[in-house]
């Protein structure tokens, strides 16, 4: 669930609410964001298999980028851009929406699912970093403290796959496909902030980076040998559906309106709960060995988030 890189956008949208039915519960919404966004990392693992990541990644964001496009078009939004602006919108997507989820893809074939979300939670450093270097975004040392928390506690969670290195190599090369996914995601993140700055609508923007994204998912398929094929199971049909729909859609728009509610920063603690729901769910369906490692870098992980997320005292 790539996602969490996303959310710098969707902050930018509090003054916009969506006109939609989204339950009136506040507690309702968070829910929402926390248990679809940290259930579709295991979601994903109903992609692998027959199908290449390519032409999964493909066809979830051509489907979520047809529902974004009949949002928009009854929102009244605009949809009719530049040539300048679509390259805007197509280095969006390339970043975001194609590379990004194809590397989450193939980690989750060397991971199991929760570890790649945890090795997600990095993003929200990432992005600070980015947006130091990109827009001069200033950064405090308590930013610089809770990173410090973050990174510690991923290397704990972390620790006793690389103890099994010598009989296999797996956990690295997820682990590497994780962190080269974050890098992209956190581009894709710089990105939409560029497209923020430039003053285009969150949900325009958002249709047409992942039109671009998926189709640009299919085209490296295809000029890879890659098959144009689609799985022939239930499952992956279904799974297709909750990711390019509820966990592409639906959650955005439930957490704009929560940020909408109670603001940007208390929102953002969806991001913290995430990859406890991935990892939990790990734990319970993939076999993952939960042991007080993983209790202590949760707790770490947690932690530098929460720090990283806290306003800065006046």
């Amino acid at each position: 669930m790539a996602e969490l890189g996303l959310l710098s956008l969707v902050e930018s949208c509090a003054s916009h609410p969506c006109r939609s039915l989204m339950p009136t519960s506040t507690l309702q919404l968070f829910s929402i964001c926390v248990l679809i966004w940290g259930s579709t990392w295991m979601a994903i693992t109903f992609q692998l298999g027959t199908v290449a990541p390519e032409m999964s990644v493909g066809y979830r964001f051509l489907l979520a980028s047809a529902a974004l496009f009949a949002y928009c078009r009854w929102r009244g939004l605009p949809l009719a851009f530049r040539f300048r602006q679509h390259l805007d919108f197509a280095l969006f997507g390339t970043c975001m929406f194609c590379l990004g989820y194809i590397l989450v893809y193939y980690a989750e074939t060397q991971l199991v699912s929760g570890l790649v979300a945890v090795g997600y939670s990095l993003s929200p450093m990432f992005n600070m970093l980015a947006a130091r270097v990109c827009f001069g975004t200033p950064m405090s040392r308590r930013v610089a403290f809770a990173a410090l928390f973050g990174v510690a506690g991923i290397s704990c969670i972390f620790w006793p796959e690389f103890g099994h290195l010598s009989a296999s190599r797996s956990a690295a090369w997820g682990a590497l496909l994780t962190l080269l996914s974050v890098l992209f995601s956190s581009a894709g993140s710089m990105a939409a902030l560029r497209n923020q700055k430039r003053g285009y609508s969150t949900w325009s923007s958002m249709a047409w980076g992942m039109l671009y994204g998926g189709a640009l998912a299919l085209a490296i398929g295809v000029a890879s040998g890659r098959p144009l094929a689609f799985g022939p199971d239930l499952g992956y049909l279904l799974s297709l559906l909750y990711l390019a729909l509820l966990g592409s859609v639906v959650t955005f728009a439930c957490y704009i309106t929560l940020i909408g509610r109670i603001g940007a920063a208390r929102a953002a603690y969806v991001g913290v709960m995430v990859p406890i729901v991935a990892l939990a769910m790990s734990f319970l369906f993939e076999k993952f060995a939960w042991g007080w490692l993983t209790s202590a870098g949760v707790a770490l992980s947690v932690t530098g988030n929460v720090l990283m997320l806290r306003p800065a005292r006046k």
